[in-house]
């Protein structure tokens, strides 16, 4: 069997240039942006006040997926990631499924991101149609990832600090006015409020947790950038720590402030729980200084996802599985032909918006959520094949962490549950039906590339062989 080493040198040539500070930042960069700010006013529609457990079980799922991926990309860092462990630990189809339905993914999600700062500018230019900032605020950050990762992981670094400083300020004066300020309309009482704790049963609560583990996308990146990290090792472990803790405590507690500060109904009256929040509050300018910052933090996460959808494209390059120029980096490091490609979701969003406006950013929610759901199954699934494999040699991992074989299992299981529950929804119905023939034909292409790769090696074999036969002839 071939050794991952082999796969880790197919993909030199990317810049090892990102610090452990940087790494955490774009992990949090692509895990905090529209499914907090955006996404999270569907799962409020779906459970209510019980959103909060509904992230909370999306966040166990997060943490358990991420303790596997800790272990694998300490083992193994490359910017293949898992990508690069399916196809070590469970065999080629694996890994080529993996990539391009984790690339699709991503590359549709960076148009939900983009579709969204369309709707988010409507609060300041409602006359303007959104598909003209998408096209304006996509544009940008193409150019920014056309540049190298050093000047990435710093534009993304100072991005994500905007969004975490503003989601602390919010945390802090919602945590006062719900709790010191004594206003009777604000308080844990609004749980109760317009319904109950879970108007729609638990199933809604169910169904909310669909959006957030669409919400926690991305903080899979880590183990993608890891392979331009200047010392993997390190900054993966520091780096999986820190996210994991403020993952939790952003989700968790800014969501339950939400709730606590106006009923359900009022929440849902406008585009953003967190502006409309600020409106129902009704502190001067507030509104506007908050939608600028989720403006920014969708331009964060889209920028990471940019980034990670261009370096997964380039990984299927580099294994054969892409045309050669999709695996050529420039002179700055930077895989430009890759980036190109990786830009079919904003092409796809602004298509959408132009052709059914209202629902732009719910189509393209649900179109994304096949890739998402499929990877996080595929790493579950990867991390059983890994550390089975370790064990059958008599070896442990570089790296433990407490409960990752377990929760492998479990998360593999929910995985499924969450993929067969978007059925169930009119929000999510696109889902399987858009993501199942995509696997297919994935599958489909995947036989195609193994049958070129093996003609092409019986005809390199047969003309090296007809070379020898002209040697021998020639000397006799």
């Amino acid at each position: 069997m071939a050794e991952f080493s082999d796969i880790q040198t197919r993909e030199i040539g990317l810049q090892k240039s990102l610090t452990a500070r940087q790494l955490g930042m774009i992990a949090l960069g692509g895990a905090i942006g529209t499914g907090l700010f955006l996404g999270s006013r569907f799962a409020i529609g779906f459970a209510g006040p019980s959103v909060v457990l509904s992230y909370l079980i999306g966040g166990m799922i997060a943490l358990m997926l991420m303790a596997g991926l800790a272990e694998m990309t300490v083992q193994h860092p490359t910017s293949g990631s898992f990508g690069a462990y399916a196809e070590h630990y469970i065999g080629p189809l694996a890994g080529f499924l993996v990539r391009y339905m984790y690339w699709g993914c991503i590359v549709l999600a960076v148009g939900t991101e983009v579709t969204a700062v369309g709707e988010y500018m409507q609060l300041w230019f409602p006359g303007i149609p959104p598909w003209i900032w998408v096209v304006v605020f996509g544009g940008a950050l193409i150019l920014v990832n056309a540049m190298n990762v050093k000047s990435f992981g710093t534009l993304e670094y100072w991005f994500s600090a905007i969004k975490v400083f503003a989601i602390l300020a919010f945390i802090v004066v919602a945590g006062w006015l719900v709790f010191f300020a004594g206003d009777e309309k604000r308080g844990v009482h609004n749980w109760g409020a317009e319904g109950g704790f879970m108007p729609n049963g638990l199933s809604g609560m169910w169904f909310a947790v669909i959006v957030s583990i669409f919400s926690y996308l991305s903080i899979e990146m880590i183990a993608v950038a890891a392979g331009e990290a200047a010392e993997p090792e390190k900054a993966v472990k520091k780096a999986f720590k820190v996210t994991a803790f403020r993952l939790l405590i952003f989700y968790i507690l800014t969501l339950s402030l939400i709730v606590s500060i106006a009923p359900v109904s009022e929440i849902l009256s406008g585009s953003s729980p967190f502006v409309t929040v600020m409106q129902v509050i009704g502190i001067p300018f507030a509104d506007s200084v908050l939608n600028f910052v989720v403006i920014i933090a969708a331009l964060s996460a889209m920028n990471s996802q940019l980034y990670i959808s261009t370096r997964m494209m380039f990984s299927l390059s580099r294994a054969g599985e892409a045309p050669r120029m999709f695996g050529k980096v420039g002179r700055n490091g930077a895989p430009l032909n890759a980036l190109l490609l990786s830009t079919g979701g904003i092409a796809v969003a602004t298509v959408i918006y132009v052709l059914n406006p209202a629902d732009a950013f719910s189509i393209m929610f649900a179109i994304s959520m096949f890739g998402a759901l499929f990877t996080w199954f595929m790493i579950f699934v990867t991390h059983v094949a890994f550390r089975r494999r370790l064990a059958a040699q008599g070896m442990k991992p570089t790296y433990t962490v407490w409960g990752a074989r377990v929760g492998a299992v479990v998360g593999a299981v929910l995985m499924i549950a969450i993929a067969i529950s978007t059925a169930l929804t009119e929000e999510f119905r696109a889902t399987l039906p858009f993501g199942i023939p995509c696997l297919v034909t994935a599958i489909g292409a995947f036989f195609i590339v193994q049958r070129r790769r093996r003609r092409a090696a019986a005809g390199a074999m047969t003309s090296a062989e007809s070379a020898v036969d002209a040697v021998k002839n020639s000397d006799s």
